[in-house]
């Protein structure tokens, strides 16, 4: 999830980081810990929470995900990793060997899966940018969420031997996968929750 805020509601400082192209972790480690940001390719990218619905998938996913999760491992959602010295992303989904989980940014080698819930705004980072980010650092695989599409649809993608990331599968049907153990995904029971909201929820404030 990638998206941006109004720049109203930042202080100088933030704003003042926001102009830059060459930030490094270190610039952005005393940011307050409830700003919800990215950064990449030394670019700070504010991201607030987003849509019911996509914290609602992230959620459904991580259940899932938690429901045969053995002892040694937890579930974050937006948990952010330091991927080098310029890029700390914050996917929508984590998991995290317990060993790891005593810092953060957490580091990709304690990663073995994140999960992307696409919005409007980040559809090609996290088809693109973060599908490169995640391979290089070694996080043994991907999964992306879209629900943009006629039907709610998972992909796959799984760290081959030559350090890019294969698709290994999509679908928009009920299904179980065995990385990084048997997960169960309802992905019909996701659209029709998905075009319930839309057709009930109001837009207004």
């Amino acid at each position: 999830m990638t998206i941006s805020v109004p720049l109203g509601s930042l202080s100088p400082g933030e704003l003042d980081l926001l102009r830059r192209d060459d930030l490094t972790v270190d610039d952005i480690v005393e940011l307050p810990e409830d700003l919800h940001y990215e950064l990449i390719d030394g670019r700070l990218v504010l991201t607030p929470l987003a849509l019911p619905l996509h914290q609602l998938l992230s959620m459904r996913v991580g259940s899932a995900i938690e429901e045969h999760c053995p002892d040694e491992f937890i579930i974050n959602i937006e948990q952010a990793i330091l991927i080098d010295g310029h890029n700390e992303l914050r996917p929508d989904v984590v998991l995290i060997r317990e060993e790891g989980a005593g810092c953060s940014p957490v580091l990709p080698g304690d990663v073995p899966l994140v999960v992307e819930v696409v919005s409007k705004s980040s559809k090609r980072h996290d088809r693109e940018l973060k599908l490169t980010k995640y391979a290089e650092v070694g996080i043994p695989s991907y999964w992306i969420i879209d629900p943009l599409a006629e039907r709610v649809t998972f992909t796959q993608y799984c760290l081959g031997s030559d350090g890019a990331y294969r698709s290994e599968l999509q679908t928009a049907e009920v299904v179980t996968v065995d990385r990084p153990w048997e997960v169960t995904l309802d992905l019909p029971a996701w659209t029709r929750k998905r075009d319930r909201l839309r057709e009930v929820a109001r837009r207004d404030r």
